[in-house]
């Protein structure tokens, strides 16, 4: 039996540390599904306890890519026959209802664990609560909430698509200290440096997808592909905002899209010539409502993108598609990457207007971590209130 030694929350939270380290592994790789980790710890007895040891890590699992195997049958898994009277840190209440796969709580029942650490409980109405609470009935002892914020940041964008139907969106802007974003000509190559966008192309492949309006498409004829050694399976679906379904079938992104997915969001009335040729190239063409500008309604898009199952989009301009999502109200998080220069008013920013009539409505951000990256820097931000 675990003494009281062994259930401290100084070791608790050690060993959620490690779970929620795996959890990140499955980031833009596991959608629809939360990125999950889990830690089967096998406890000192008093013996090794007294010369020093805490117990011993029999298994470690993370929600696999495209969302199965979960991160708790995994563990289980790799563990083998090593989990009788183990404790679990999962950093999600294990699933209660049958799916593709039967209930995470069956196989920790059926692993004969003595004891679960959840961080955070399930919004999913399938699970919330019963995951946890069936546990209990077999007998099992459960604790919740050791490393609660640090899993609902992890997954704050499964989180929104269960309670609104949205991914979390994350705008990335890569700009000047005045935020710039290209010259007044429209040269943009390279506002921030190599170190900066090596880690641009690092988070790509942390987000089920990458977003730009159709200004960025057509003047930069983007490929939107994480390019790092070591990452060519972590590829996001490319999307493209394009009311007008101006992308051309000759564009990198419609020439790409049968090897890496690209997808369309366009207005319900777009042109069918337009349409045919860019599904012809395996475009997936994705109509919404207008907005009553005619454009498209930035909340309608995130709604049906939600309902294909993202949970997490990276935004990545231009200036006009942020505008957009700002007086929407729909930018959830900010990774801004500022070079140490100065363009001047007549350099293109990095947002278009907004219409914003007083200082008491302009969006507010607070930041959460701030990174030297090369020459560069990096400031990520999370709305206020979120």
């Amino acid at each position: 039996m675990a003494t009281p030694a062994d259930t401290s929350p100084a070791r608790d939270f050690a060993n959620m540390r490690s779970a929620l380290a795996l959890a990140r592994r499955g980031l833009g790789n596991v959608w629809p599904n939360p990125a999950v980790g889990c830690v089967l710890v096998r406890e000192a007895d008093s013996g090794e306890q007294a010369g020093g040891r805490a117990g011993r890590v029999v298994g470690r699992g993370w929600t696999q890519p495209g969302g199965r195997p979960h991160a708790e049958t995994e563990a289980i898994r790799r563990a083998g026959a090593d989990t009788k009277g183990t404790t679990a840190y999962v950093t999600l209440e294990p699933c209660a209802h049958h799916g593709v796969t039967p209930p995470c709580v069956d196989a920790l029942i059926a692993a004969r664990v003595a004891r679960v650490v959840a961080a955070i409980d399930d919004p999913d109405s399938r699970t919330a609560g019963r995951g946890l609470a069936r546990l209990k009935e077999s007998g099992i002892e459960v604790a919740r909430g050791v490393g609660a914020a640090e899993a609902a940041e992890i997954n704050a964008g499964f989180f929104l698509r269960v309670r609104e139907g949205r991914p979390l969106v994350t705008l990335k802007l890569a700009s000047t200290l005045d935020g710039r974003i290209a010259a007044a000509n429209g040269e943009s190559r390279w506002v921030t440096g190599t170190e900066a966008r090596a880690r641009a192309h690092r988070l790509r492949a942390e987000f089920d997808a990458v977003m730009i309006g159709s200004g960025a498409a057509r003047v930069d004829d983007p490929e939107l592909t994480c390019r790092l050694p070591g990452f060519a399976g972590r590829q996001p679906v490319r999307i493209v905002m394009n009311g007008r379904l101006g992308l051309s079938p000759d564009s990198r992104l419609a020439r790409t899209a049968r090897e890496t997915p690209v997808w369309v969001v366009t207005t319900v009335n777009a042109d069918v010539a337009r349409t045919k040729a860019l599904a012809a190239c395996g475009v997936e063409i994705i109509e919404v409502a207008a907005g009553a500008d005619g454009h498209i309604d930035a909340k309608a898009a995130l709604a049906a993108l939600g309902g294909l199952g993202l949970t997490r989009v990276l935004v990545e301009g231009g200036g006009t598609l942020a505008a957009a999502l700002f007086k929407a109200d729909l930018v959830d998080r900010m990774a801004w990457f500022h070079a140490p220069a100065v363009l001047g008013g007549e350099g293109r920013p990095a947002v278009g207007e907004m219409a914003i009539a007083a200082l008491a409505h302009m969006p507010r951000f607070e930041p959460v971590a701030r990174t030297a990256v090369g020459d560069d820097g990096l400031v990520t931000f999370r709305r206020s209130g979120r």
